[in-house]
């Protein structure tokens, strides 16, 4: 049985939580937050700080905590001896990653990134066609990942830079790049981009613009948006034999939902009435357990039944510079 510790208490905190409890190999044994929770049992520790923690009798701790503190806390959970579940993104900024890609090539510690998109089932079948080969060559990839915002989104701490080193594109946009990334196997070189404050009066971005394109000369659009006035995810994948969709996702609220996949192929084209009407199949998914799958394959590396194969830190740091290179090419926080 392995004893996990628990940094950060918030929402997401309280998700890994639950998937802990349901895991017959994992037991909760120490929690830090800031302030001591009413919803935990008698049997779980509470620490007053992540150094406390770092004494209790763990295997391994999941960080949940500010942006600002991320590689901090996995540098120094690392060379206590504790396996690493870090939530993303992995850091502020990549010169905060480093020191921790360091720490851990001096360990046989596994450390695994938060990157859960990649465990839904919509997210997994689209990576099966793709890696089979049937849609030929990626031609371009264009993403749209939106939130409604809410009354309070200028008060969140996710919109000072101190803390989370950046606003929608670190925060949520950079899902969207881990799967532009995944998909494609590309490396985005080439990038123009516009960060904007349109709205929120906060000092972070609330949209990003980026067209990208790699040496092979895949093209990728994103957009980030903390103005959409309405939760909308889509990831639009065309190659030389049809295309892949993915429309919406599966959410704790829903309210990303439904979570579709639609295959179209071009086989079915002629020169009359059915040309750019290609056969489509949607593919509707009801269930999510990317929290658990997530959790599962940590698990099971640090048993040795497996490697980590999706959220290793060579990804979190690739996507984090991409990150990094679209604000820079925007200049929005060059004279901030």
């Amino acid at each position: 049985m392995l004893k996990i510790g628990i940094s950060g208490f918030g929402k997401i905190g309280q998700i890994r939580a639950n998937e802990i409890f349901k895991n017959e190999n994992t037991i909760l044994k120490a929690i830090f937050d800031i302030n001591k929770p009413s919803n935990i049992d008698d049997e779980i520790v509470f620490c007053t700080s992540f150094d406390e923690l770092l004494t209790k009798d763990i295997d391994a701790v999941f960080i949940c905590t500010f942006n600002n503190v991320l590689a901090e806390y996995t540098t120094k959970a690392l060379k206590a001896g504790k396996h690493v579940f870090c939530e993303k993104p992995p850091a502020r900024t990549s010169e905060e990653l480093k020191s921790v890609i360091e720490t851990e090539k001096n360990t046989n510690l596994i450390l695994k990134y938060g990157f859960n998109h990649r465990y839904h089932y919509s997210v997994m079948e689209a990576k099966k066609i793709i890696d089979s080969g049937s849609m030929g060559k990626l031609l371009w990839l264009r993403g749209v990942y939106g939130k409604a915002g809410s009354i309070d989104y200028d008060k969140n701490w996710r919109n000072y830079r101190e803390y989370s080193g950046g606003g929608i594109l670190i925060d949520q946009g950079i899902h969207m790049l881990d799967l532009m990334r995944y998909f494609s196997n590309q490396d985005f070189v080439h990038i123009n981009s516009f960060i904007t404050n349109s709205y929120w009066n906060i000092e972070a971005e609330d949209n990003a613009f980026a067209i990208m394109q790699s040496n092979e000369k895949v093209t990728a659009m994103l957009h980030s948006s903390a103005t959409q006035w309405k939760h909308k995810f889509l990831l639009e994948m065309c190659f030389e034999e049809g295309y892949i969709n993915l429309d919406g996702i599966l959410s704790g609220t829903r309210s990303y939902a439904p979570e579709k996949l639609i295959i179209g192929r071009r086989e079915f084209e002629d020169i009359t009435f059915a040309m750019g009407k290609p056969k489509e199949t949607t593919i509707w998914f009801e269930n999510d357990d990317s929290w658990k799958l997530e959790i599962d394959e940590f698990i099971n590396a640090i048993k040795g039944h497996s490697t980590i194969q999706n959220g290793t830190s060579k990804d979190a740091f690739e996507t984090l510079k991409l990150v990094e290179r679209i604000y820079e090419n925007s200049g929005f926080y060059s004279d901030k």
